[in-house]
């Protein structure tokens, strides 16, 4: 292309208002599932000073590898125990993902595609949710495709920098998340080398480079599994002991995960990466379709890289024959649907009003949806969100309505601007109204003492926000002196706790309900409270 797509004045200012989401997004409170439940573990490092063992309420966790519960007790350790302190090192994470992207995009295209593929990843529906329910998926998208850009100019210009660069991000991205991290990248670069015909390339010695750097950074992580599992063989997770925690994290992890063991229920919906695609890379996704579609039609023609539309595609086919299926797996496609989106859309401008139709409707949808969520289910009430929202409603009217851009620009502007607006409803607006359900997160404001839990309650977002580890409750504690014992349960729990003879002073209750899983009875205003619980802490006054 002659002259840029979007002039660089426009990039600046709609990736100014994608920050302004995603720094809005750093304060909305943490989840119970599952960004407490991963702030805890990491607490339990902090407080404990512990960066070897992976404790989880107690109790030893076999899943994941420790990079983010290091970074986020780093960062406690800097801004203290906050819900701040958990999100930020992986919205660091999320810029350099998107500054990968933008390289990438430009190593197998050009500058244009490059800039366009960075709108396009940081403008996506489940990217920015992944900075505002955080698991592991922003870390983990960033490394795939940090390892991905180093690959592709490694195998561009053989040079033992790229080399050095493929593999920490293929070494970071093991410690995240396990083998996912370095199949995605590898089998992407694979499907490039083909399609290049580059053969040599597998022959030189730098290999070796990536095999021994890549070796020395996930050492820690597997070092600290033999010291946690191999030198115990007493400990015993989900009814196994004598485990060897090295085979775990080197073979076992992700095979667990793909097979669905150790999950009450394997998911077998065939169609679960199509329909969760649509919505999480939304407001792209259909035009990632077509773009995936019109790639194959051509792919024996050789007319582009065989990169992007491989990598997406084998996620999906591992997606669709795994037994545990979530929608944020889908992220770590993200930066060759990017890239793929962004690529056919700059080839694609004689489809302008095919382009145009089909994102002013998905911004249409999207909005009306938002609207839904912020008029009807947890409605506006601060004078400054309104402002606001005024302000960036003005913002997609102008680019809609500007005789300056063209149908295909108004595309790309809309896009950007409907999403901007929507996250700023839903970090200002929904989701804090939201959380006042989660019952955890709110009893924390009322009571700073030692709280116990009854039997088999639990709650994240309680112990992360009282900086405190879960602690059982049992009769022992009554006899130890005149110190108030407090115990946070479920309403629904009292009369076996009345029938065991205690006997309960003041306490506090707070609604509460499983946010993470909502349906229309809980976001339904008259019918909210119906479904809600409520959790209690309640002073133990002794027993009869």
């Amino acid at each position: 292309m002659t002259t840029p797509f979007l002039s660089s004045r426009v990039y600046i200012f709609l990736f100014s208002l994608l920050g302004l989401v995603y720094f809005i997004g750093l304060f909305v409170p943490l989840m119970d599932n599952d960004s407490a439940h991963h702030a805890d573990i990491a607490l339990h490092m902090y407080l404990n000073r512990d960066y070897v063992n992976l404790v989880d309420a107690g109790k030893d966790y076999l899943d994941k590898p420790h990079l983010l519960f290091w970074l986020c007790a780093v960062s406690y350790k800097i801004f203290g125990v906050t819900g701040f302190a958990y999100k930020f090192p992986s919205l660091l994470f999320t810029i350099l993902g998107t500054y990968s992207t933008y390289h990438l995009g430009k190593a197998l295209y050009n500058h244009e595609v490059g800039r366009l593929s960075a709108l396009v990843i940081a403008s996506a529906f489940a990217y920015i949710l992944a900075n505002n329910d955080v698991r592991m998926d922003a870390i983990l998208t960033a490394c795939i495709a940090f390892a991905t850009w180093q690959g592709v100019e490694f195998i561009q210009h053989k040079r033992i920098a790229n080399a050095v660069g493929l593999a920490l991000g293929l070494a970071l991205g093991f410690d995240t998340k396990g083998h996912v991290a370095v199949f995605t990248p590898a089998i992407g670069l694979l499907f490039y080398i083909f399609y290049r015909r580059d053969w040599k390339i597998f022959l030189t010695w730098k290999w070796l480079i990536v095999l021994i750097v890549f070796a020395a950074f996930i050492f820690p992580v597997v070092y600290c599994f033999y010291l946690q599992y191999n030198l115990h063989p007493e400990k015993v997770v989900r009814g196994r002991d004598h485990i060897n925690g090295v085979k775990f994290i080197l073979f076992g992890q992700s095979i667990e995960r793909f097979q669905g063991e150790s999950f009450d229920k394997p998911n077998k919906d065939y169609l679960f990466f199509f329909h969760s695609f649509l919505w999480a890379f939304a407001p792209w996704s259909i035009l990632a379709y077509i773009a995936l579609v019109d790639r194959f039609k051509s792919f024996s023609q050789r007319k582009d890289e065989w990169l992007t539309p491989m990598t997406i595609v084998a996620i999906a086919l591992i997606l669709t024959f795994s037994g545990f299926k979530l929608p944020h797996y889908l992220n770590i496609v993200f930066p060759a649907a990017s890239i793929l989106t962004a690529s056919w859309l700059l080839s694609s401008q004689h489809r302008i009003n095919l382009i145009f139709y089909i994102q002013t409707s998905v911004c249409a949808l999207m909005l009306l949806v938002t609207a839904i969520l912020n008029a009807w289910a947890f409605p506006v009430h601060s004078i400054l969100i309104f402002v606001g929202l005024i302000l960036l409603l003005a913002v997609v009217f102008y680019f809609l309505k500007s005789r300056e851009y063209s149908p295909f620009k108004k595309s790309a502007y809309a896009s950007v601007a409907s999403m901007v607006v929507s996250f700023f409803l839903l970090n200002s607006n929904f989701y804090p109204q939201l959380l006042t359900y989660q019952g955890g997160n709110e009893l924390a404001k009322t009571i700073k003492g030692k709280v116990y839990f009854w039997k088999d309650n639990y709650s994240s977002s309680f112990n992360f926000y009282t900086a405190t580890e879960r602690k059982q409750f049992t009769d022992s504690l009554l006899e130890k002196g005149k110190e108030p014992i407090w115990l946070l349960f479920d309403i629904r729990d009292l009369p076996d706790i009345r029938q065991a003879g205690y006997k309960i002073g003041f306490n506090y209750s707070s609604r509460d309900y499983e946010i993470t899983k909502l349906n229309f009875k809980f976001l339904n205003p008259s019918t909210r409270n119906k479904s809600a619980t409520q959790m209690v802490v309640a002073e133990i006054t002794g027993k009869e």
